[in-house]
C-alpha cells in the first residue's frame, strides 16, 4: 500500500524526470482524455500519465489502475511502489500483458530481453534504471517475478476496479486478455461449501434458516446430484416454502420429485398449498396418492425446461441475483454492466444497418433495469431504460416505459430530461397510435384514467415538479408540468383521483394549483411506490 516512491518523485525533480523518460511515468500528464470513475463509486486519483494518452490512477486501497487512451484499463500494481517496480523493471510492460507465470521462465526472459533490445535501439534504459531504482528505494526483481506481480494485479481489476466513462456509463475493456473464471463459479463457491456441510450432517439449521445460503446450497445440489441428498433436500424445501414462490422453491421441489418417492407427495402438496403464488408456481404437480412415475415425469419435465445440470446454461440474472443476495454486489454490478454494454453495442450496430434488435437481447433490458435498481445503481438503470423505451410498440407499454424513465431521471437529478420525458408521455396519451390513423389504431390506453397507471402518471408529474421547484432555470417548465398534472388528475376516475389526492394530501389545491412551491409532503408521497411497470421477478432458469 506504500506510496513512498510517489512522494519522492514529487519532492525530487530529477527523479521525476527519470521516471517520465525513459520509463513513461510522467507526473505532468495526470489529465486523462475523458472523465472516468469506478463502477463501485470508490475514490480515484490521477497521479501520472504517459506519452500515449494513458493515465495512472491511485484507488482507495492504494492499487494503481492504468487506463489507456483507447478505452482499456487494468490494475498494474497493489501500490504505487509496486507499480513503479514493474514500470522500471519492465519498460516494455505493454508488450507483456499476455504473459503469465505459467509460460515459464525461459519464455518470459526471452520476451523481455527482445523488447528491451528494441528499446535500446532508440535510447538507454540500463543506467537510468539503476539510478531510478536507487533513488526510489525499489528492490531489484527478476523479469519473471515482475511478470508474476503484473499478472496477479491485472486479474484483480474486476469487479472492484471496473472503470467507467463518467458521462455515458460504459465500461472500459480489460487491459489484458487473460481468462477469468465464470461468474457462476465465484457465486457457487459458498453453496458448494454449505452443501458439503449438509452432506456431513452439520449446519442443517444454519444453512436452511439463511435465505442466501439456502438458495446457494440448492443451486449447488442442482449441479451435483447424489442419491443420498433426499433428506437434506426435503429439509431445504420446507424452509424455502417460507419465502413463498421463488425459483429455488421450484428447484427444490424438482430435485425432491426426481427421486420419485410416493411418500414425498404429501410434503410437495403441502408446499404447493402454502399460498396462491406457490399454488400457481407449482402447478401441474401430482397430488398425494399419485403414481411415483407421474411425480418423476412432472419433475423431469420441469428440470428439462427450467434447470438442468450445467451452470453455464443458467441465465445471467440467476447468478447476479444470487451474488447480490450474498453481498457480492460489485461482482453482480460488473457482470450486469458488461451485459448492458453488449446490448447497447448491438443496438448501435442494428440501428446503423436499419435492423431491429433481436428479441432475446431486447427482453433483457427490463430485468437489467430492475437488477440495477435493486442494488441502488440508478445511473445504470437509467442507461438500460433509455434503450428499453424505443423498443415499445404498444401505446400502454410506451407510456409505462416513459413513466419509469421519468422517475429514474428524477432520481438521478436530471430534471430537465424528466420534464421532457413526461411531455413525450402526454403526447402518447393524446395520440396512442402516433398519428398513424385508424388503420393502425392502438386501443391499449383506452381506459388509462381508471387504472393505477393513470394514478402513477399524475403522481410522477407532481414529484418532478416538486423536485425541480427550486431550480429557477426550470421555472417555466415546472409551472407547465404542474398545470399538466392538474389536468391529468381531473381526467382520472373518481376512485383513482381519490387515491392520488390522499397521496398528495397537504397541497393547497392539487387540482388547480399551478405554483412551483409544492408542499414537501406532496413530493415525498408522490414518489412513494411509483412503478410504471410491474416489478419483474428474478428470471427462472428457462
Amino acid at each position: 500500500m506504500s506510496d513512498h516512491a510517489l512522494r519522492l518523485l514529487r519532492e525530487q525533480p530529477h527523479l521525476a524526470e527519470l521516471a517520465a523518460f525513459p520509463f513513461n511515468f510522467d507526473l505532468t500528464r495526470a489529465d486523462h482524455v475523458e472523465a472516468v470513475r469506478l463502477a463501485s463509486g470508490g475514490p480515484l486519483e490521477a497521479v501520472a500519465g504517459d506519452d500515449t494518452g494513458g493515465t495512472y490512477f491511485v484507488c482507495g486501497d492504494g492499487s494503481v489502475l492504468y487506463a489507456d487512451s483507447e478505452g482499456s484499463a487494468g490494475i498494474i500494481g497493489n501500490s504505487v511502489d509496486e507499480a513503479l517496480a514493474v514500470l522500471v523493471g519492465l519498460p516494455g510492460w505493454h508488450d507483456h500483458l499476455g504473459l503469465a507465470p505459467t509460460d515459464g521462465e525461459e519464455k518470459i526472459r526471452a520476451a523481455v530481453a527482445e523488447t528491451e533490445e528494441e528499446i535500446r535501439e532508440y535510447h538507454g534504459i540500463d543506467d537510468e534504471r539503476t539510478e531510478l531504482r536507487a533513488g526510489l528505494g525499489l528492490p531489484e526483481r527478476s523479469p519473471v517475478e515482475l511478470v508474476g506481480l503484473l499478472h496477479a494485479a491485472l486479474l484483480r481489476t474486476e469487479p472492484d476496479f471496473l472503470l467507467l466513462n463518467a458521462e455515458e456509463g460504459g465500461a472500459h475493456d480489460l487491459l489484458d486478455r487473460h481468462p477469468r473464471p465464470p461468474l457462476w463459479e465465484a457465486v457457487l463457491a459458498r453453496g458448494r461449501t454449505d452443501l458439503t456441510l449438509l452432506r456431513e450432517g452439520s449446519a442443517w439449521d444454519e444453512v436452511a434458516g439463511d435465505r442466501a445460503r439456502r438458495a446457494l446450497a440448492l443451486r449447488a445440489a442442482q449441479f451435483d446430484r447424489r442419491e443420498g441428498d433426499l433428506p437434506l433436500l426435503r429439509h431445504l424445501l420446507r424452509h424455502e416454502a417460507e419465502a413463498s414462490m421463488t425459483d429455488e422453491l421450484r428447484l427444490a421441489a424438482v430435485l425432491v420429485g426426481l427421486h420419485g418417492h410416493a411418500e414425498d407427495l404429501p410434503l410437495l402438496y403441502e408446499v404447493r398449498e402454502t399460498d396462491f403464488d406457490t399454488w400457481c408456481g407449482l402447478g401441474g404437480m401430482p397430488e398425494p396418492g399419485a403414481d411415483p412415475d407421474e411425480l418423476r415425469r412432472w419433475a423431469r419435465d420441469l428440470d428439462d425446461s427450467l434447470f438442468g445440470t450445467d451452470p453455464a446454461d443458467e441465465p445471467l440474472f440467476t447468478w447476479t441475483g444470487l451474488a447480490h443476495e450474498q453481498g457480492l454486489v460489485e461482482l453482480a454490478r460488473a457482470a450486469l454492466i458488461r451485459r448492458l454494454d453488449d446490448i447497447g453495442f448491438r443496438a448501435y450496430c442494428d440501428a446503423r444497418e436499419s435492423k431491429a434488435m433481436e428479441r432475446r437481447h431486447a427482453c433483457q433490458l427490463s430485468p437489467l433495469v430492475h437488477e440495477f435498481e435493486q442494488m441502488g445503481d440508478t445511473f445504470q438503470a437509467l442507461r438500460a431504460q433509455r434503450l428499453h423505451v424505443p423498443l415499445q410498440t404498444r401505446a400502454w407499454d410506451r407510456v409505462s416505459a416513459l413513466l419509469r424513465l421519468a422517475r429514474l431521471e428524477r432520481e438521478e437529478g436530471r430534471l430537465g430530461a424528466a420534464i421532457r420525458t413526461l411531455s413525450s408521455l402526454r403526447d402518447t396519451l393524446a395520440e396512442p397510435d402516433g398519428g398513424a390513423g385508424d388503420s393502425e389504431s392502438d386501443n391499449s390506453l383506452g381506459h388509462w384514467q381508471r387504472t393505477n397507471l393513470g394514478a402513477y402518471i399524475v403522481e410522477e408529474h407532481y414529484a418532478v415538479a416538486r423536485t425541480a421547484a427550486t431550480d429557477t432555470a426550470l421555472a417555466d417548465e415546472v409551472r407547465a408540468v404542474t398545470v399538466a398534472a392538474g389536468e391529468l388528475l381531473a381526467r382520472l376516475s373518481g376512485t383513482a383521483r381519490a387515491n392520488v389526492e390522499r397521496h398528495l394530501a397537504g397541497t393547497t389545491d392539487i387540482r388547480t394549483d399551478t405554483r412551483t412551491d409544492i408542499h414537501a409532503d406532496t413530493g415525498a408521497n408522490a414518489g412513494a411506490g411509483v412503478s410504471a411497470e410491474p416489478t419483474p421477478p428474478r428470471p427462472s432458469a428457462g
